[in-house]
């Protein structure tokens, strides 16, 4: 039994005007829908995703401007990978920051990829990954100005931060059915390992970091941080499989 890939990332912003100029017109993604929160009808809820709105590609937003800045740690998702096509599309994305004043790293290699990590606004923690050329089942959206083939392609992957990893192994690999590819050293703390999952194959949005921080502190939510990340299905007969399983 399986998921698919991931479906949509949900993350929390307190100045919703200014996440929807960020994603829209400098990220290039198509607001697809605004809508509210179903939990709390007060807030705006905002899908930023690709031109059809393609399952795998919606990054979408709580707007909670009551909210504290987020505090960063463990126990969290802790970046949200998306994909892009190629080394010359993270050396366009890199000058775009630049001109932007976008706060961001320089163009770096993890897990036989390049990427490039950068944040928001908000200290949002955001990545993009080179796919290098694979199937996009999507469309770019190419509304925005930003070239389509340097455009953001939908999700590559999620990173989790946790305080042990061996201790939510048998969630990873028993319950979920995912697929342990690696394990390597984080960019940031040679002490720290990321261990890496795949998904009905893996590849790009069928992959998930999971790095191990047993010293840092618990992470507390806020505008910045994410919420939760979705994982796709392929039908209400799936689901219920899943339901019964869970």
């Amino acid at each position: 039994m399986q998921v698919h890939g991931i479906h949509h990332v949900t993350a929390v912003t307190a100045k919703i005007r200014e996440n929807v100029e960020f994603y829209t017109q400098f990220l290039g993604l198509r607001l697809v829908k605004k809508s509210v929160n179903q939990d709390d009808t007060s807030a705006y809820h905002m899908f930023y995703a690709d031109k059809l709105g393609t399952p795998g590609t919606d990054m979408t937003f709580f707007d909670w401007p009551q909210t504290a800045r987020d505090i960063k740690g463990t126990d969290s998702i802790a970046n949200t990978m998306f994909r892009v096509d190629g080394r010359a599309a993270l050396e366009y994305w890199l000058a775009r920051f630049d001109e932007r004043g976008v706060t961001h790293k320089g163009i770096e290699s993890f897990a036989g990829r390049d990427i490039v990590r950068f944040e928001d606004f908000e200290g949002q923690r955001l990545t993009l990954v080179d796919d290098q050329g694979a199937a996009f089942e999507g469309e770019v959206w190419d509304g925005a100005g930003v070239p389509a083939e340097h455009g953001i392609r939908g999700f590559f992957g999620v990173t989790l931060s946790v305080p042990s990893i061996e201790r939510f192994e048998p969630i990873f690999s028993q319950l979920m059915g995912w697929e342990a590819i690696t394990t390597l050293p984080s960019l940031d703390n040679p002490d720290e390992k990321v261990a890496i999952y795949a998904m009905d194959g893996g590849g790009p949005g069928k992959e998930v970091y999971v790095i191990e921080q047993p010293s840092a502190r618990r992470a507390v939510l806020g505008h910045g941080g994410v919420h939760h990340v979705a994982f796709r299905v392929t039908n209400h007969g799936e689901q219920d499989g899943w339901l019964e399983k869970l």
